[in-house]
């Protein structure tokens, strides 16, 4: 076998994948039948959130001190893995709006799966892979019952319900896509 091949099933890729397609067909399904309206950003949120809840699990390994005395590398492949975890859920809802369910633009899509991957690196570098979904979980929670923001510090805190092109939303998940995809890659999942 390949390292590719090896990394991949050490890390549940295909599980990980098998969950981000039921949720793409999920998706398509609830946009089909008209429940979310055309520019309620709570389902396609909710969509990405899930992806990116369900590609963290791989973020840690089966064993971690193995992972920890390879003779590898693992600064260069944990971000690619972070990066490369977040161009599949973004792609998932986006090939879904191909099938003619519009649910979101591409910006909106590309800067939450960025942010939201952010998110489950740095929580598994906080808290390990096993517990990777709690962040971006937690954050969402947070996000779907607060008030509406009008301030900047609530506009930051509710970035992934912004509008595409909003400035403090951006800036908010390209923060958050650095430090968490950083963190991750150079200390790696908590023990």
């Amino acid at each position: 076998m390949r390292w590719l091949t090896l990394y991949a099933r050490s890390r549940q890729v295909p599980t990980s994948l098998a969950a981000l397609l039921i949720g793409a067909v999920a998706v398509w399904a609830l946009a089909r039948d008209g429940s979310a309206g055309p520019g309620d950003p709570r389902l396609p949120v909710l969509v990405l959130t899930t992806g990116a809840m369900a590609v963290s699990i791989g973020l840690g390994g089966q064993d971690l001190a193995l992972d920890r005395t390879a003779a590898i590398r693992w600064m260069p492949r944990r971000a690619a893995h972070v990066l490369l975890a977040g161009a599949a859920v973004a792609g998932a809802l986006l090939t879904v709006q191909t099938m003619g369910v519009s649910v979101a633009t591409t910006a909106f899509v590309v800067r939450d799966s960025a942010g939201l991957m952010g998110l489950v690196a740095l929580g598994a570098a906080l808290s390990g892979g096993q517990y990777a979904w709690t962040l971006p979980f937690a954050w969402l929670s947070w996000v779907f019952f607060a008030p509406p923001p009008t301030s900047t510090p609530m506009r930051v805190a509710m970035w992934m319900l912004l509008p595409p092109g909003t400035p403090t939303g951006t800036w908010t998940a390209l923060v958050i896509t650095v430090v968490g995809t950083t963190a991750y890659a150079v200390a790696g999942p908590r023990r």
